[in-house]
C-alpha cells in the first residue's frame, strides 16, 4: 500500500532545493527592502526636506534610476519562485481551504493569508512601483499631491495592510522553514512577528496622514 502512494506523491529533487534557497534568499531581500523602504518614506513625519534630502540621495547616485527597476525585477522572480506551491485550480484551492479547516493550524492560516495577500500585491505593488518610476524625481510633495488627490488615499490604505501582513508573515515562516525558529520557540516569534506588524502599521498610517495634511 505505501508503494502505491509513493509513486502518487512527488519527490523532491535537488533542483527544488536550489529553488527553494532562491525563494527564501529573495523573500529575505525584499523583507529588508520594504522594512527599509518604510523607514525611508516615513522620514516625511520629521518633514518633508528630510525626506526630499534621502529622496535626493538616491536621485544623485542613480540609486532610484537603477535600484528600482532591480526591485521589481525581484518581486517578480520571488512571486514566480513562489507561484509554484500556489493552488491556482479552484479543486486545487478548495483542497487547501478543508485542509486548514480541518486541522486548525495557525501556521496553515498564515499561508494561505500569505497567498492571498501576495495576488494583491502583484497587481497593486505593480501599479504603485510603474507610478512612481516613471514619475521621477520623488519628492515628499509629489507624494502628497498623488494621496490627497483620486483614489489614491484608498489605494494606500489597502496596499499597507496588505504588504505588512505579508512581510511579517513571511519573516517569520522563513524563520520557521529553515530551523532558526524551533518548535518551542515559535509562540515567541508568533508575537514578535504581531508587533512588527502593529509597528510597521502604525508608521505606515502616520506616515499617510502626514500625506494628507501636506502642504503642496
Amino acid at each position: 500500500m505505501s508503494s502505491i502512494l509513493a509513486m502518487h506523491v512527488a519527490q523532491p529533487s535537488r533542483r527544488d532545493a536550489y529553488l527553494d534557497w532562491l525563494q527564501m534568499l529573495s523573500g529575505a531581500a525584499l523583507v529588508l527592502f520594504m522594512w527599509s523602504h518604510m523607514i525611508l518614506v516615513s522620514s516625511v513625519i520629521i518633514g518633508p526636506g528630510a525626506m526630499n534630502a534621502i529622496a535626493g540621495f538616491f536621485e544623485r547616485t542613480y540609486m532610484a534610476q537603477i535600484g528600482g527597476p532591480l526591485v521589481f525585477a525581484a518581486f517578480l522572480f520571488h512571486f514566480v519562485l513562489a507561484a509554484r506551491k500556489v493552488p491556482f485550480r479552484a479543486e486545487k484551492q478548495g483542497v487547501a481551504w478543508a485542509h486548514a479547516k480541518m486541522m486548525h493550524h495557525r501556521d496553515t492560516w498564515l499561508w494561505i493569508v500569505q497567498v492571498v495577500t501576495a495576488m494583491v500585491i502583484l497587481i497593486m505593488g505593480a501599479i504603485h512601483m510603474w507610478v512612481v518610476l516613471t514619475s521621477l524625481p520623488i519628492s515628499a510633495e509629489k507624494s502628497a499631491a498623488r494621496i490627497q488627490g483620486g483614489w489614491w488615499l484608498l489605494f494606500y490604505l489597502v496596499l499597507l495592510p496588505m504588504v505588512e501582513l505579508h512581510v511579517s508573515i513571511g519573516f517569520y515562516r522563513i524563520g520557521v522553514k529553515w530551523g532558526v525558529i524551533k518548535a518551542d520557540a515559535r509562540s515567541g516569534a508568533k508575537k514578535a512577528e504581531n508587533i512588527l506588524f502593529g509597528v510597521f502599521m502604525v508608521i505606515g498610517l502616520v506616515t499617510l496622514v502626514r500625506f494628507m495634511f501636506l502642504a503642496i
